[in-house]
């Protein structure tokens, strides 16, 4: 059986692009690369070089630094760095952006990423991964700007996430449909394994840090309630399924269907995920594969982030499940809110 390799389908994407300069498919070959390092290292953890564990250092956000961690981010600056692809890298564990020194003559994308998602689930062999998203540079000249950094999500060019975990699976979208490509270790290829995603309209699911119950506000409180509720000609109960990796969460969210849920607390009151390296790109995914994501108010790929490490709440999923958590949480004390979205 004839097999469509990742780089095959890309040039094929490229071939209907008449303006295409072939730079977008040397950047997307070279995330390939860094994936299929950052995949071995990841199923050789525990054996040989000791890679598990902490480094010791806290990153930008607070954050204790695993291993692997400082492995995936160095990794994909480096590869990414020299693809002469992009003009600046920005990363989840480093504070500023990278800008592409002239002599490794830097292209014109910009290049975000969260390099290992959900690390804090290393040492337990919990699905980790990578989130990636793309932006053309928009300013003139050389210099990269504050515009270039702080674009508004839907000018994403290309987003994507790769899955570690019994098997590693890439999904991407460049606007035209939603990927996925699963990695032959044997051949050392990713092939086309899930064509033209398309998520379910409405799931049976729902994805929350119940643990966080205490410090979420009364809507958050009572859209959870309502989701366990029996009421079978809605759909309800959902059936709760939390693993605590985004990348694993959401995978699952956009191949069954349902709704992930991460809302602002008493603890982080702008929420806790951060726009450019997780909500954008997964939200530009999810649209594209037909489901919605929001803040829980704002379509997510309607903002323009003020600093390359804003956060927000992330509401995201099948569309009917989230503007059910729209109507929701802006419902009155009445509830108006879901009772139209019942009756509609």
């Amino acid at each position: 059986m004839e097999r469509t390799t990742f780089v095959q389908h890309i040039r094929q994407q490229e071939k209907s692009n008449p303006g295409a300069t072939g730079e977008f498919t040397t950047l997307m070959n070279e995330i390939i690369v860094a994936s299929k390092i950052i995949s071995l290292e990841v199923n050789s953890a525990g054996i040989g070089e000791n890679v598990l564990g902490l480094t010791g250092k806290i990153n930008v956000q607070g954050e204790e630094v695993q291993k692997l961690d400082e492995f995936s981010d160095i990794t994909f600056t480096t590869i990414i760095g020299k693809s002469e692809a992009v003009c600046a890298i920005t990363s989840e564990e480093k504070e500023d952006p990278y800008i592409i020194p002239s002599e490794d003559n830097p292209g014109k994308y910009i290049f975000m990423m969260d390099p290992l998602d959900g690390s804090s689930n290393i040492d337990v062999n919990v699905n980790i991964g990578t989130i990636f998203s793309i932006y053309r540079k928009k300013s003139e000249g050389d210099e990269v700007t504050d515009e270039d950094l702080r674009q508004k999500g839907d000018e994403q060019v290309a987003a994507g996430y790769i899955v570690y975990g019994s098997s590693t699976i890439l999904v991407y979208t460049a606007g035209q449909g939603v990927y996925g490509f699963t990695l032959d270790p044997s051949l050392g290829e990713f092939f086309l394994s899930h064509p033209d995603l398309k998520i379910p309209e409405q799931g049976s699911t729902y994805s929350a840090n119940e643990g966080n119950w205490g410090i979420w506000e009364e809507n958050q409180k009572n859209l959870v309630s309502f989701l366990k509720e029996d009421n079978p000609s809605s759909g309800r109960p959902y059936k709760l399924r939390y693993i605590g990796s985004l990348v694993a969460d959401f995978h699952r969210t956009l191949l069954k269907g349902g709704l992930f849920m991460y809302p602002k607390d008493k603890n982080s009151p702008k929420g806790k995920l951060r726009f450019s390296f997780e909500a954008a790109p997964l939200a530009l995914i999810v649209e594209n594969a037909g489901g919605k994501a929001s803040t829980g108010k704002q379509r997510i790929l309607d903002i323009t982030p003020k600093g390359i490490h804003d956060r927000l709440p992330l509401f995201i999923g099948s569309k009917k499940d989230v503007e059910m958590a729209e109507s929701h949480l802006s419902a009155t004390e009445k509830k108006g809110g879901w009772f139209k979205w019942l009756s509609g």
